[in-house]
């Protein structure tokens, strides 16, 4: 039996710690002469008021730069960097150009010649991707010869892992996006994220742990130094690796667990070559999971500052992309809010399945999914719905008052600034480079 090969380098030096992993996986070996190459970073938030931690984030700009300047050695002249980058207006291109701009990829356009797009800017096609299951991809990449997908070692509240596979989410259309997160039982989020490659081409996974990510995918998970690179044409392969190197088994991953099943392949390594390090020798635990309490009604630092009255359900795969960052300003507004007595019997409802709990006094509804869901239930005492899809900020903080939470007014005066609380993270300490994202 032909094994996967799977390299993992120690990240010593700048291009010849990539070229040692690429070298070892044979990365380049179905790359075809003059190809049209197409790079996939990850880029999951982006915030252009502020600095944000990127470190475990986002994909190093060192990293990006070391390959192409490999894809020229080898006479590759045809190189894009795409990203589609999920702001709160669907309509706004400042952010990514933003993103663009400091990352140093248009100093890398110009310095190399290469090409830097933003993909809800460009042609989307459908595609089926397995029977049943259709989304609009972004055509640069479907009409590439060669994909390079660079997602970083990171975990994932939702999905566990979000490592090769999961990065290509980020090339598919705002609608697709939303209709990812499924409330159907089997052909849910798990299930159609494994189908992401299946119509790429010939792909190169490179896996970017030079930062690692606990409790991600964005700014509020805790970063860690890896200085880990791992390589292999085969996405799934590489993936298995990087969830062994997270100390996850790719077992309790379940976007794994279908792709295996779909390749017919075994989830350990038994059909893989490891070349290179040993994942003993650096795997290093990272937590996944948001820990809730009461019956998953309430973050557990929530009920450990005694938070009461209030009924704020777990996240689950069906909250989608614009609701999740929604989800987060609205437990810090809650926590903020809170002055030691009791809320009013509020419960907040979220993604497309969640049912109202009888005998709650306000239900207050995030998202036009689970107010449709939820319009009429006849266990809502007093509904307060936040609409849109996407809601805004300002629906939230009217939803917010009406429910009797008295937000500090700063919290939402300050709301693109907010990042900056997470920076403190990372102050002082040497290992968390600022030049990793910057190109000279």
């Amino acid at each position: 039996m032909n094994k996967s090969i799977v390299s993992i380098v120690k990240y010593e030096e700048p291009l010849e710690s990539l070229r040692k992993a690429i070298q070892l996986s044979n990365g380049f070996e179905q790359l075809p002469s003059k190809a049209k190459v197409f790079i996939k970073p990850n880029i999951v938030y982006w915030n252009r008021h502020c600095d944000i931690p990127k470190w475990g984030v986002i994909t190093t700009s060192r990293v990006i730069e070391d390959v192409i300047i490999l894809l020229k050695e080898r006479g590759i002249d045809d190189i894009t960097i795409g990203e589609g980058i999920v702001s709160e207006d669907p309509k706004d291109t400042e952010t990514a150009m933003d993103a663009f701009e400091k990352l140093g990829y248009n100093s890398l356009r110009d310095k190399y010649g290469i090409k830097v797009i933003n993909t809800f800017e460009r042609p989307f096609e459908k595609i089926e991707l397995t029977e049943g299951l259709t989304a609009k991809m972004n055509a640069d990449m479907l009409h590439s010869d060669f994909l390079i997908d660079i997602p970083v070692l990171k975990t994932h509240a939702q999905c566990v892992v979000s490592l090769g596979i999961k990065n290509l989410k980020g090339l598919i259309n705002i609608a697709s996006r939303k209709k990812f997160h499924s409330a159907d039982p089997i052909k849910n989020l798990h299930y159609n994220v494994a189908q992401l490659a299946n119509k790429a081409p010939p792909c190169l996974a490179i896996i970017d742990g030079i930062y690692t990510l606990e409790r991600g995918p964005a700014i509020d998970g805790k970063a860690h130094r890896g200085n880990i690179l791992v390589a292999s044409t085969d996405i799934f392969s590489a993936d298995v690796v990087g969830a062994n190197l997270l100390d996850i088994d790719p077992s309790v991953v379940p976007h794994l667990v279908q792709a295996a099943k779909d390749r017919n392949r075994p989830l350990d390594l038994s059909d893989i070559e490891i070349v290179g390090e040993k994942i003993v020798d650096l795997a290093s635990p990272h937590e996944w999971d948001y820990i809730y309490s009461n019956n998953n009604t309430l973050p557990l630092p929530y009920q450990k500052a005694g938070i009461s009255g209030i009924k704020y359900h777990k996240y689950d795969e069906t909250m989608c992309t614009y609701c999740s960052g929604l989800n987060g300003i609205l437990l810090t507004a809650i926590k903020q809010a809170w002055k030691g007595e009791p809320y009013d019997d509020v419960e907040v409802l979220t993604g497309k399945v969640m049912k109202p709990t009888p005998g709650m006094n306000k239900t207050i509804l995030v998202g036009q999914c689970i107010y449709n869901a939820n319009k009429d239930d006849p266990n809502i005492k007093e509904m307060i719905a936040i609409k849109g899809c996407p809601p805004s900020v300002e629906e939230v903080q009217s939803a917010l008052k009406q429910a009797d939470i008295k937000v500090p007014s700063y919290i939402f005066k300050n709301i693109d600034k907010a990042p900056l609380l997470f920076m403190g993270r990372y102050k002082d300490n040497p290992e968390f480079e600022e030049s990793f994202y910057q190109v000279n």
